[in-house]
């Protein structure tokens, strides 16, 4: 597994089992726009898995909140984990897969994350406006792969 971010001096990270995907359509590959208190940046779609989940469960869930789209999963593109802070107090390390996703189709009854907004970017693009090295890692090897 590779591992991102540096720990910060005195704080204790919380391994957080989590899942992430990439779908491309038309060149162009789906981030999230998430913009919450006063701040904005861009993720994969994807999240951490609720007890009792996997990581296909909690990604096709995680997927649709975020999104609105209905996803399969296809190949692993790589294992990774990313230390953050999620909020100012909350410390954690993001560690699991991330997929190669078919979009299956749209509905709108699935998103729940108001403060998430769906955009499809040029991966060249996107790969500069990941807030996580980790994800611009994954998509970078989602791009060689597909590349070969």
């Amino acid at each position: 597994m590779l591992q991102f971010g540096e720990p910060k001096s005195g704080l204790t990270y919380v391994e957080r089992p989590a899942a992430f995907g990439i779908a491309g359509r038309d060149g162009k590959v789906a981030l999230v726009e998430v913009v919450r208190d006063g701040g904005r940046h861009w993720d994969l779609p994807g999240g951490a898995i609720d007890p009792g989940e996997d990581e296909a469960k909690a990604l096709v869930r995680e997927f649709g909140e975020e999104t609105g789209l209905k996803v399969s999963l296809g190949r692993r593109v790589v294992n990774v984990a990313q230390r953050f802070l999620k909020d100012p107090k909350t410390p954690v390390n993001n560690r699991g897969g991330v997929y190669e996703v078919i979009v299956d189709g749209e509905d709108a009854a699935l998103k729940i994350e108001d403060d998430h907004t769906l955009v499809w970017l040029d991966p060249g693009e996107a790969l500069t406006c990941l807030r996580h090295e980790a994800h611009a890692v994954a998509l970078l090897f989602w791009m060689r792969a597909r590349a070969a």
